[in-house]
């Protein structure tokens, strides 16, 4: 199965791509990570247009893949703890199904795009800045596959 992130915003700093690099890098077989940036669009004054040219920069990425079980990652999402999200994982990957986890810009995600996802979950109460999550994410996907694979890792 391959966990598709699908980011707005590009150029990440380099502990953050390191952070990312090395959970990528420790999960093997048969749950894989990869993210996808998308640029922001060009900063007007209008945030609700900037949105929406987000969404749609997100939902054309989406076409690329028919029938993957789409999150999108809102403050006000539903609280996932590890093991709910390492039986998410199982559940999918026993469908052969993929999984794409949208993070919108530094205004959120599109409402409308938001409500079309299969899910929406919140990974925390606080505020995140848009690259620690990228981190975030990929450290519990590492946790996840390691509780389902019996590694030590997750305690």
């Amino acid at each position: 199965m391959l966990v598709r992130v699908m980011a707005i915003g590009t150029k990440m700093p380099d502990w953050v791509e390191q952070g990312v690099e090395e959970y990528r890098r420790r999960l093997a077989g048969d749950i894989r990570l990869q993210f996808e940036e998308i640029p922001l669009p060009k900063r007007r004054g209008d945030t609700a247009a900037l949105i929406a040219d987000e969404a749609e920069s997100l939902r054309k990425r989406l076409q690329k893949y028919p029938g993957i079980h789409t999150v999108a990652l809102e403050v006000l999402g539903r609280p996932i703890d590890t093991p709910q999200l390492a039986k998410k994982l199982q559940s999918l990957r026993d469908q052969s199904q993929d999984m794409a986890l949208l993070i919108g810009g530094p205004d959120g995600l599109d409402p409308e795009l938001s409500r079309q996802c299969h899910e929406q979950w919140s990974l925390s109460a606080l505020t995140l800045p848009h690259p620690l999550v990228r981190i975030v994410v990929a450290e519990q996907i590492y946790r996840g596959w390691s509780l389902l694979s019996g590694h030590p890792y997750h305690r």
